[in-house]
């Protein structure tokens, strides 16, 4: 693996667990590229700081996420570092190069035979031979000196017909950006620029773009240059000119006279310019704009994205017009694996912003979470052709997919079937199950001045949703429900039905929506309250399961209509529910444990308990040995965790999670305990026993979560 940012690392860690013997080289001193202490670009990714919902990343990017939240609440960047390099570090399988820069290539025609690096401060040259290669280096110079075709710059309109391709091709990429971060000193700091220090009120960056004197890290990042240079080739120059304005606008700050900024100082600027965008090497598929708003079904999908496209102007930080033009998508898109090996160098794979992408729908699958997911995809990819002795195009997709899912990544809508998992014969039950959404004590009021959305698991009807509100006057509430249509999304495509409710001036009174919507399979529903100034919501100062809460917002002048994701938000609700009651689901139930899929789709798919203490009950109609069983807690991957400086989550355990449980296997009739877990904070806990066990049964007793009132498991497996 070559590359140690976030792709790299996570694809050496997916090949490292599946025993394969991995080089990871990386030609700085620490991991994490762009996302360490020597960039400090947040991990973005698909869930759009929020807008998508269900789309934090799971596999190896989500225990990052859930670590970090545990370790570094506050975003220290070095303690980011630390989290990376410990994961790391955890696998013995893993041989970890740390300022090693390649720069030499041996290639045939049968692929890269070697790679050789210097490695910097200990003065030794170090060549890497192996019979497949990953190239996670994000400018991709490990395949372009393997011949690798690539492209550089923006397709034509006519290559692909994407509406937001210029009309001719051209060398434009993105820029490159610096980032600085300042603190208060509690006392008066002088500021003296350096001689290099641009004066910004010459150019028309104070008119166009946002400065504040409390700002600091990427709340700059439009301090944007090289889109119409040599990414790669010019670097220091533009890191030249980023310097120049980031102490600019510094004197500006300080010294203009405009801020009360006596005593803030300069505490970090970077030296590493972050860059966007370079070589994109071409697979057997180029992800185009229509397939990310399009979402396309890919039937050998390995990832998933959800970032908007998002594409900023060539000059940068000098362009007259706004900093980046966006679109999203309805929701999460897949991602193929025909996009992450070369068309034709055999041995390699990639994975990060160099996958085979055009320009446009680069500009969405280049942010780092999404890298990261890519990389587990491509790592367990190259471990399987090692197994097998296959070229990455030869490679069987199922098995990748199977493979993929066994190690908890994220392939959205495929659920896991594996002949070795012993809970695909088997029965669950459990104690209690939660078979009815409730949110009864209100804590304030919403005034329903703008469209409300409630999105509610359907399985087998949607019955019985009555909320609580209040009526200034005898007036009528209004309400839609609506079909997302694909599993992944959580916004209206499909009117279903619509309801006009009679209220009759009062507050807190129960209005009965008098819906009954029974659709062919589980799914979500929409349901849309119109706008009514008369009328306000009561709120619930809690989460519900499989229950989301939304606002509509007004659309920026710049965003394309319709964008239905961005028309919805849950500020102010996150972690709280409109006050609600429904009729019984089965969404919860103790089988949704086993049916496969990891993450919603169309449902919560996972079992919820009534109450604490709880347990979910497996058993088999005859005995089988079981020599591992495995726990998928979950992490509720609604939840947006951003580490560096982005926002603060308020616990740094997900609530979401077991807390504390045991697992038990029934034989000879007697229930014999196998394991025992307190105080976890993890979604995945594998529990290899002593010793193989004929077993009739297995049940999880879950004795606490880390602050939700039930029980969630999201899956429970055997082998």
């Amino acid at each position: 693996m070559i590359g140690g940012g976030l792709a790299g690392t996570c694809a050496a860690i997916a090949a490292a667990r599946l025993g394969r013997t991995v080089a990871l080289v990386n030609n700085r001193p620490v991991l994490g590229g762009n996302s360490s202490s020597e960039v400090r670009v947040w991990v973005c990714g698909a869930t759009g700081h929020g807008k998508n919902h269900h789309a934090r990343e799971g596999g190896i990017m989500g225990e990052l996420f859930v670590e970090n939240q545990y370790r570094n609440p506050q975003g220290n960047p070095y303690f980011w570092d630390t989290t990376v390099l410990d994961a790391v570090r955890s696998e013995p399988n893993i041989s970890l190069f740390l300022n090693t820069d390649v720069r030499s290539v041996q290639a045939g025609s049968g692929g890269i035979e070697s790679v050789t690096g210097w490695m910097m401060g200990s003065e030794r040259e170090i060549t890497f031979a192996s019979p497949y290669f990953l190239d996670c280096t994000g400018d991709g110079l490990i395949g372009h000196l393997a011949g690798a075709r690539h492209r550089i710059g923006r397709e034509g309109f006519e290559e692909y017909g994407e509406p937001w391709a210029p009309p001719v091709p051209d060398d434009i990429t993105l820029g490159s950006t610096l980032l600085f971060y300042t603190k208060d000193a509690g006392e008066p700091v002088r500021y003296v620029p350096p001689s290099f220090a641009k004066d910004i009120t010459q150019t028309s960056i104070p008119e166009r773009r946002i400065i504040k004197a409390g700002d600091n890290g990427c709340a700059y990042w439009w301090i944007e240059f090289g889109g119409e240079l040599d990414t790669v080739h010019d670097n220091d120059r533009i890191r030249d000119e980023l310097w120049s304005v980031i102490y600019g606008i510094w004197d500006y700050i300080k010294n203009s006279g405009k801020f009360a900024a006596d005593t803030m100082t300069l505490e970090w600027a970077g030296a590493l310019p972050g860059k966007r965008e370079y070589r994109r090497f071409l697979g057997d598929h180029v992800l185009t704009q229509h397939d990310v708003l399009g979402q396309t079904p890919f039937e050998d999908r390995v990832a998933f994205g959800g970032w908007s496209i998002d594409l900023h102007p060539p000059q940068g930080m000098y362009a007259t017009e706004a900093g980046a033009k966006q679109r999203y998508a309805d929701g999460i898109y897949h991602i193929p694996y025909r996009s992450l090996y070369s068309v034709n160098v055999p041995n390699l794979l990639m994975a990060g912003r160099n996958i085979s992408a055009s320009h446009v729908a680069f500009g969405s699958t280049r942010v780092m979470a999404t890298c990261a997911t890519l990389g587990q995809a491509a790592g367990t990819a190259a471990a399987l052709c090692v197994a097998t002795g296959a070229r990455p195009r030869d490679l069987p997709v199922a098995e990748l997919q199977r493979t993929l899912l066994r190690e908890d990544a994220s392939v959205i809508g495929l659920p896991y079937r594996d002949p070795a998992d012993l809970c695909g014969t088997a029965a669950a039950t459990a104690s209690s199950t939660l078979t009815r959404l409730l949110a009864d004590t209100p804590h304030d009021r919403w005034p329903l001045t703008a469209d409300a959305g409630i999105v509610l698991p359907v399985d087998p009807v949607l019955g019985g949703v009555r909320l609580l509100v209040d009526a200034a006057a005898d007036t009528v509430l209004t309400v839609e429900v609506h079909d997302p249509v694909l599993g992944q999304n959580y916004v209206p495509r499909s009117l279903v039905a619509t309801r006009e409710i009679a209220l009759a001036a009062g507050e807190k009174q129960w209005a009965d929506l008098g819906l009954d919507w029974r659709p062919s399979s589980a799914r979500n529903a929409f349901v849309l309250v119109r706008a009514n100034p008369a009328i306000s919501l009561h709120v619930a100062d809690q989460a519900v399961p499989g229950v989301l809460c939304f606002t509509r917002v007004p659309l920026r002048p710049q965003d394309e209509s319709p964008q239905p994701l961005r028309e919805w938000s849950d500020k102010g609700l996150l972690r709280r529910t409109f006050c609600l009651e429904t009729g019984e689901t089965a969404a919860f139930a103790p089988g949704k444990a086993l049916d496969g899929y990891q993450r919603p789709y169309a449902g919560p798919h996972m079992w919820v308990s009534a109450t604490l203490p709880a347990a979910l009950e497996v058993r088999w109609p005859a005995p089988v040995v079981v020599g591992r069983v495995e726990v998928i807690a979950d992490d509720d991957v609604n939840e947006d965790l951003i580490n560096l400086h982005h926002h603060r989550t308020p616990f740094e355990v997900i609530p979401t999670l077991v807390r504390d449980y045991r697992v038990e296997v029934l034989a000879d009739g007697e229930w014999r305990q196998v394991a025992e877990v307190r105080e976890n904070r993890r979604r995945r806990l594998v529990h290899p026993l002593d010793e193989p066990v004929v077993a009739e049964g297995l049940r999880i007793l879950v004795d606490s979560s880390n602050g939700a009132p039930s029980a969630h498991i999201v899956a429970v497996r055997a082998y």
